[in-house]
């Protein structure tokens, strides 16, 4: 029973984009999280509960795997799989599978009352993607506001890479070696220098390795 009731949480994007506007309408307070969440942990769980706080309502959107781009092997779990989760979760009420590659045009079609990021967010000059600042405007633009929540973290790249066989062992080594060596700014700061060159990347999986964390908030 307790199974059918979290399905019921899942729900096609059209349809929370519905649920929310008549759960505002209703004097709701409507708080949104987006993420891969590939491999829950501690730090997403009270993530959640943190975002249920600023709110009454908390849906959750999942990132399709198809727009997962964190190397061989990932995601690891399946969007439905992943959905199924985070639904499970008592904190959450509605999951929804995303439609784009980003939480940007998400925002915008939900117009939740609050976006909720994890605190690793909160300098966006850390988020090698760019996006947090285009997440924050998409919000501010439909009249709600960003929340950082302040709970431990953990990176779910670095815990998959560490325990699942995703990754051969020499280049697991590898991984390690260049992460011991050098620090997320100081390989954007190189990565930087060449962008006015025609660069061909090879090992890209290793810089989002070192760089990106799922905790993905």
């Amino acid at each position: 029973m307790e199974q059918m009731q979290n399905h019921h949480k899942i729900i096609k994007l059209d349809a929370l984009a519905n649920m929310v506007a008549q759960l505002k309408k209703e004097g709701k307070t409507v708080v949104h999280c987006h993420g891969v969440f590939d491999l829950l942990h501690p730090g997403h769980i009270r993530h959640f509960e943190a975002a249920k706080r600023e709110g009454d309502v908390l849906v959750v959107t999942i990132t399709q795997d198809k727009y997962v781009a964190k190397g061989p092997g990932r995601p690891v779990f399946n969007e439905h799989l992943r959905a199924e989760s985070v639904a499970a979760l008592q904190s959450v009420d509605y999951v929804a599978i995303n439609e784009w590659p980003s939480a940007v045009d998400t925002i915008k079609k939900l117009q939740p009352d609050v976006y909720c990021k994890g605190s690793d967010y909160v300098n966006a000059k850390d988020d090698v993607t760019g996006k947090i600042v285009e997440e924050e405007e998409a919000i501010k633009s439909t009249g709600g506001r960003i929340h950082f929540t302040d709970e431990i973290t953990f990176s779910s790249t670095k815990l998959i890479n560490s325990h699942f066989d995703v990754v051969p062992d020499d280049a697991r080594e590898y991984i390690q070696r260049i992460r011991d060596s050098y620090s997320s700014s100081r390989i954007i700061e190189l990565l930087e220098s060449l962008r006015n060159m025609k660069v061909l990347v090879i090992g890209d999986t290793i810089i989002g390795s070192i760089l990106r964390s799922d905790c993905e908030h």
